[in-house]
């Protein structure tokens, strides 16, 4: 456990990852974030440095974590000195953006004699907390090989998929997969509340039907409830369809589910509802809810 870990990004996901690789027994060094204040915080506990250049961050580290939110702040982290004397480094990309995007990191990091690797989660902050996370790995072999020993301790599952944006495109169609059934979910929970049925009822039945799916579990009470701490956003959500719907127009592909979900995501973004959990779609489809009659 020699290697140096840095983080750029320690917002809900990253910070949890950073502790428990600390816990792990890692040498977290350096942490960085847009949030100054969440990076000293964090830099307090895990007893790190809080870095104000994200050039501080690659000087102290040999191996980066990116956990950031979307294309422009990917492009903007590795425009902005995070790879500055970076030979020899290694940077783990955990963002959900467009393939194409990891695509040219890595050719910038190579260029600069740096590695890069993409490790899209499919999990939530409960599992980077406990080490359980889904990994989906993309970049070259040598560049996973050297990142095992790490995700190992962040994931229960990890898999190399293949080349640079190769995984990007898994994570795509896994979260828009997913959003789809999030929609469909609420508004069959929202169809059932309107007819009067007993909603506990409703979901048990699903659970042992062809309406069953592992969105069933973890946001069907929520929505029933209106409970929506987020776990995964309703913005994030909006923003993972639009990059699957981005790579069906170039494989000419028309995908009608995707394309009404990504609506109803944006919809909650424009309703000032972006930052509830997903679970929060069911805001704009259960009849007597506020949402719902401001459309």
């Amino acid at each position: 456990m020699a290697e140096r870990i840095g983080f750029v990004g320690v917002g809900r996901m990253g910070s949890n990852m950073a502790r428990r690789l600390k816990e792990q027994g890692y040498q977290v060094t350096a942490v960085y974030d847009v949030n100054a204040a969440g990076a000293q915080a964090l830099a307090l506990e895990l007893g790190c440095q809080a870095c104000t250049e994200l050039r501080e961050v690659t000087k102290l580290s040999d191996v980066v974590i990116t956990v950031v939110t979307d294309d422009a702040a990917m492009k903007k982290i590795f425009s902005g000195g995070l790879l500055s004397r970076s030979k020899g480094k290694l940077f783990i990309n955990c963002a959900t953006i467009s393939p194409d995007v990891h695509v040219k990191v890595e050719e910038k990091a190579n260029k600069a004699g740096a590695m890069s690797l993409e490790a899209c989660m499919a999990s939530s902050i409960t599992q980077a907390r406990d080490g359980t996370l889904y990994l989906m790995c993309g970049g070259k072999q040598e560049a996973f090989d050297r990142a095992k020993p790490i995700l190992e301790k962040l994931s229960a599952s990890l898999r190399y998929i293949g080349s640079a944006g190769k995984a990007a495109q898994v994570k795509a169609l896994v979260n828009m997969v997913m959003n789809i059934n999030t929609a469909g979910l609420a508004e069959g929970l929202g169809l059932g509340a309107a007819l009067g049925l007993d909603l506990p009822m409703l979901r048990e039945v699903f659970s042992q039907t062809g309406a069953n799916s592992r969105v069933l579990q973890t946001d069907g009470e929520d929505m029933q409830n209106r409970e929506h701490s987020c776990f995964f956003s309703a913005a994030h959500a909006a923003k993972d369809s639009g990059i699957a719907l981005a790579l069906s127009k170039k494989a000419k592909l028309n995908l009608p589910l995707a394309a009404t979900t990504y609506k109803q995501f944006r919809r909650m973004e424009q309703l000032g509802l972006g930052e509830l959990d997903k679970s929060g779609i069911a805001e704009l489809t259960f009849k007597n809810r506020a949402a719902r009659r401001k459309k």
